[in-house]
C-alpha cells in the first residue's frame, strides 16, 4: 500500500469588494448574464463569464429544459461560445454566480461535475490554468488557481 497525499488552496474574498478591480468586472459581467437565464423550473440561474488572452469577455447562462437532461449549464454555454467566437485564444480566468427565486445564496457555488470536467479539458489542451472564481447571490467569493484544483483526479484523452 502506499498514500497518496494531494494538497490544494484557495483563496477566500470576503466579498466582491475585495476583488481585483479586472475580477470584479469579470464578476459583474457573470452577474448580468445571470438575467438572460432560462429557469423557469427549478428557479436557480447561473452567470459565467470568461476573460480570454486578449482581453474579450464571454458570457453565458444555465438553459433549462422541460426534459432537464436537455438544458446547459451556464459555465458550458460560456466556454463553448468563447472556443467557437475566438478558436486558440487562451483561457484565463471564469468568474460564476448565482441567484435563486427561492432564497438568497448566501454561499460559493462550484461548478459542476461535468461543467469542471469540461473546463479541465480546455485546461489541459491550452497547457495553461484557468483561475476559477465563484460566489452565491452575495457573500464570500472563493478563487482556485486551476481547474485542477476542483478536480484533481480527472479523466482526459491520455486515458483514450
Amino acid at each position: 500500500m502506499k498514500e497518496l497525499n494531494k494538497q490544494t488552496s484557495f483563496v477566500i474574498y470576503k466579498s466582491i469588494s475585495e476583488l481585483t478591480n479586472e475580477i470584479s468586472d469579470l464578476m459583474q459581467h457573470a452577474k448580468k448574464a445571470i438575467s438572460r437565464a432560462y429557469a423557469p423550473y427549478s428557479g436557480f440561474q447561473v452567470g459565467a463569464a470568461i476573460l480570454l488572452a486578449n482581453g474579450k469577455i464571454v458570457t453565458g447562462n444555465n438553459q433549462e429544459n422541460a426534459a432537464y437532461p436537455s438544458g446547459m449549464c451556464a459555465e458550458r454555454v460560456a466556454i463553448w461560445s468563447a472556443s467557437s467566437r475566438y478558436p486558440n485564444i487562451v483561457i484565463k480566468k471564469i468568474a460564476i454566480t448565482v441567484k435563486s427565486s427561492t432564497k438568497q445564496v448566501d454561499q460559493p457555488v462550484a461548478p459542476c461535475g461535468a461543467c469542471r470536467q469540461t473546463l479541465l479539458e480546455y485546461e489541459i489542451n491550452q497547457k495553461e490554468p484557468i483561475e476559477v472564481f465563484f460566489m452565491g447571490e452575495i457573500g464570500k467569493v472563493i478563487k482556485a488557481n486551476s481547474l485542477q484544483d476542483l478536480l484533481p483526479f480527472s479523466f482526459d484523452q491520455s486515458f483514450l
